[in-house]
């Protein structure tokens, strides 16, 4: 249980976290409204109240949202940054959208902080992801029967310091390292845009299904609002690795959530990678 009560407005982009929360929260009997932003939200998620919103309709959504009743808002699923010349702001997403803009010029991290920072001027909490799902997220050691070999666990060990060192520069939250090599870093395209194209990777470069080698490493940007854009994998990030020909994937205990943690141990254990929490420093 998350211990959280109040009705949860749930800002849905893309991917399977929205779907995750929303599953958590009907198990929990907590009250739902579900913002899905137009474009990017899973149509799937119509099954749960809600509407759908265009990202520059500030106002309407605030006015759903307490409307609705809810306490709190959880920002949840992949968006890609906009073309801000295309928005089509309503009177509310006009007044806060050159503020977005220049933040955006900051980076991810900054509009991300002054997106949050519209909701909690409305009098919303913030709920992070990690927190709804019931502390879902990676433990120390290794989560499932693989265990990585000395040669895979120092592929790992780089993977993570090049996330780390990637995302200091703001630019993503993963990297796939293979025989000391770095094979590719995660940028805008996100982790499984950037699986696939490892995959594509001549094969001497790269693991196959019956030597597999390498790993992918995520870690949240140091200056990351926790709450928000926490690294994220599920069972079809396991098996893009695995077609990928790598051996496992790791990350930061307790900085990665996983979504349904039995499909993702199962995947794992089935296709033979390894899943690996490093201990917080």
């Amino acid at each position: 249980m998350t211990g959280a009560t109040g009705k949860l407005g749930l800002i849905a982009g893309g991917g399977e976290l929205p779907h995750a929360i929303a599953r958590r929260c009907e198990a929990e009997g907590r009250p739902l409204y579900i913002v899905r932003l137009d474009g990017f939200a899973d149509v799937h998620l119509e099954r749960w109240p809600g509407a759908t919103f265009g990202m520059a309709e500030i106002g309407g959504i605030l006015k759903a949202l307490k409307h609705q009743g809810c306490v709190a808002v959880c920002l949840a699923g992949t968006v890609s940054r906009p073309d801000f010349k295309r928005l089509k702001p309503d009177l509310k997403g006009a007044s806060v959208l050159p503020g977005i803009i220049a933040a955006a010029a900051k980076g991810d991290d900054a509009l991300l902080r002054k997106i949050l920072s519209v909701f909690e001027a409305e009098g919303y909490g913030i709920e992070g992801a990690d927190d709804i799902l019931g502390g879902e997220t990676l433990p120390d050691g290794a989560l499932g029967r693989v265990m990585p070999t000395p040669e895979q666990f120092l592929d790992l060990k780089k993977a993570l310091h090049i996330a780390e060192k990637t995302g200091e520069l703001d630019i993503g939250q993963g990297a796939v390292v293979c025989d000391g090599l770095v094979l590719a870093v995660e940028a805008q395209e996100g982790t499984d845009a950037m699986l696939a194209r490892v995959a594509g990777l001549p094969a001497d470069l790269r693991g196959s299904a019956t030597d597999r080698k390498g790993a992918l490493g995520k870690a949240p940007k140091p200056i990351q609002d926790l709450r928000v854009d926490m690294p994220v994998i599920g069972a079809r990030t396991v098996e893009m690795a695995a077609a990928a020909g790598l051996a496992g994937i790791g990350g930061i205990a307790d900085r990665l959530i996983l979504i349904d943690r039995q499909s993702i141990i199962d995947a794992a254990d089935r296709l033979g990678l390894f899943i690996w929490g490093e201990p917080r420093p």
